[in-house]
């Protein structure tokens, strides 16, 4: 998603889509357990390290599962967000652009949560809740953390994580999007790892999403658009206030 003027690109909005609807066939086939057997090795994988002679690990575990890591998690989305604002040099009204940009990225989280629900009327309990006798990160601490849901799929943090990547691609470029990425990866992983959900509730679920759903966004006029109309919109704003 190249950093340009909003272009309607059908080309690259169909190998997406095509990708998006691999995955979901892989999912859906009666005659493949690929996403199954993942997701059962993953977590009886990373569950069997979750044990009191591996305290360590487990307070580590229990640390990035508590609220106050999202709260890390944002900063670190933040930083990367700055950055790409910081190298948008040729741009007039770059802080309000990016403004536009970020409540665009807003709505699109607020209408993929939304609009799945409704379009796709499924969900399933994570895997500690789903198995019995399973090492549970909850009675190892003392202070709060997350190792279980009742509705797992898809993960949010994911979905949000890898839409905030797509944007990045969009609007900033490759560089920032491959970063962008790689943190994507590093903070969903949490939840993996504390077996609040399956591995394919993020690298299945949450990047099906953003596939079929953001490049319908992101690749025609329509979020640029949006951006730049609420970009505009701030401008005159700020323009109508005293003293301007």
């Amino acid at each position: 998603m190249p950093n340009t003027e909003p272009t309607f690109a059908p080309g690259r909005i169909l190998v997406f889509n095509l990708v998006g609807a691999l995955l979901v066939w892989s999912w859906l086939s009666p005659g493949l357990m690929f996403w199954t057997e993942i997701d059962d090795a993953v977590f009886f994988l990373t569950n069997a390290w979750l044990t009191p002679e591996n305290e360590a690990w487990v307070v580590f575990v229990a640390a990035v599962n508590n609220r106050l890591f999202d709260v890390v998690s944002f900063f670190i989305l933040l930083a990367i967000y700055l950055w790409a604002m910081s190298h948008d040099t040729q741009r007039k009204h770059r802080m309000m652009r990016w403004g536009g940009i970020g409540i665009t990225m807003l709505l699109t989280a607020v209408l993929f949560a939304q609009g799945f629900r409704m379009v796709v009327p499924y969900t399933h309990p994570s895997p500690t809740l789903v198995y019995d006798d399973v090492n549970l990160i909850t009675e190892m601490v003392d202070f709060s953390t997350k190792d279980s849901s009742g509705s797992s799929f898809p993960g949010d943090h994911g979905v949000n994580l890898f839409l905030f990547t797509a944007f990045m691609w969009r609007f900033a470029g490759l560089k920032v999007m491959l970063v962008s990425a790689v943190f994507a990866v590093l903070l969903s992983a949490p939840r993996i790892l504390s077996g609040a959900h399956w591995f394919s509730d993020v690298f299945f679920a949450a990047i099906v999403i953003n596939l079929v759903a953001a490049p319908w966004i992101l690749l025609t006029p329509l979020g640029p658009g949006l951006s730049r109309a609420i970009t505009a919109g701030m401008v005159k704003v700020r323009n109508a206030l005293p003293g301007r």
